[in-house]
């Protein structure tokens, strides 16, 4: 007797949740793409790591996970080694839009001010105090004033609110301009006040109600550095800043095969490509290839266990009742040549 073929079965095995991130299960009949420095292989053992230098690889032989890296976050179409930039930087970015919402007293008397300030962010991600106050003027007008902790206002730091005698706002528009000249020579920032949609009460309003007005946003950060990074179910790896930013830094590449029974082994629970299994479909999750990536969990092998055992009893218990069969036959042989004598 002699075994006639060993075959490759890759159904699913049962997903277990390990919390590590770097840990990849796929669901789906895909395999990660990594590279050995010469050549590309293939396997759905996605115990990865990060090494020395940033890359991430396999934990047992080093091989690089290829996928698409991104540049600012954008990502480029060049499918390389996957290298988290630890240390990479996100650029400081000037505010260009400042939102404001709540109330302004309908029963405040003409002369009363309210004021409001936020932080907001040059070029080079310096910070600077905006303080807008509110002071009424009439019974359905208010007028703003903008001023600047540590910058020259520039254009656009007065102007006039007026409601409709409902409290909504009709003037003035929304986004109004506004720039001033930062003391850190940073060039000149301009932004977008909006106090409201006109007609609307989504932003300022004047209703016989305490003073709330608010600058609620803006959109300026300072420059802030990689501090961890996770990957979701498309194998996008997605970093987070110090500064509250989220870039792109890499999507991991998937491959599929028309027979992926016809790979051939190659050690650590890698494979390359053979005549039998097909040339590699390269593709993303849910962009080209059908399968997912579940991180922080492994799959686990995909042999039952409890199936296996009773396949071995069974081939024990029909080897023992053959030997028994040979038994028999040879007493009954005995039996007969005991009786002739």
């Amino acid at each position: 007797m002699n075994i006639g073929s060993i075959d490759l079965l890759f159904t699913q095995g049962n997903i277990q949740s390990t919390g590590v991130t770097t840990d990849l299960a796929i669901q789906g009949d895909s395999f990660f793409v990594v590279s050995d420095g010469t050549k590309d292989v293939y396997t759905r053992s996605g115990n990865f790591q990060i090494d020395a230098n940033g890359r991430m690889v396999a934990s047992t032989n080093g091989n690089i996970v290829q996928g698409k890296v991104a540049i600012d976050g954008v990502l480029t179409d060049t499918i390389t080694d996957i290298t988290l930039p630890f240390g990479q930087k996100a650029p400081a970015r000037a505010t260009e839009n400042i939102g404001l919402a709540g109330n302004l007293d309908a029963e405040s008397l003409v002369g009363d001010t309210r004021e409001t300030t936020i932080t907001v962010f040059d070029a080079m991600g310096a910070r600077d105090e905006a303080t807008i106050s509110f002071t009424k003027t009439g019974g359905t007008t208010w007028d703003y004033a903008i001023t600047m902790a540590n910058g020259a206002v520039a254009s656009g730091d007065t102007g006039t609110l007026t409601f409709d005698n409902q409290g909504r706002l009709t003037t003035p528009l929304p986004a109004t301009p506004f720039a001033y000249t930062p003391a850190s020579g940073a060039a000149t920032v301009s932004m977008a006040i909006d106090f409201g949609t006109v007609g609307e009460v989504s932003g300022l309003s004047q209703f016989a109600a305490p003073s709330t007005a608010v600058i609620k946003e803006q959109d300026g950060y300072t420059m802030g550095d990689l501090e961890r990074f996770s990957i979701d179910q498309n194998g996008l790896v997605t970093g987070a800043f110090t500064n509250g930013v989220t870039l792109t830094l890499a999507q991991m590449t998937l491959a599929d095969f028309n027979n992926p029974a016809g790979l051939i082994r190659s050690g650590d629970n890698m494979y390359t490509v053979s005549s039998n299994s097909g040339t590699p479909v390269l593709g993303f999750a849910d962009e080209g290839s059908q399968s997912k990536i579940t991180s922080g969990a492994l799959e686990m092998s995909n042999v039952d266990l409890a199936q296996e055992f009773t396949a071995m009893i069974t081939a024990q218990r029909g080897f023992q009742s053959n030997a028994r069969v040979i038994t028999t036959s040879d007493e009954m042989l005995q039996e007969i040549v005991t009786l002739k004598r």
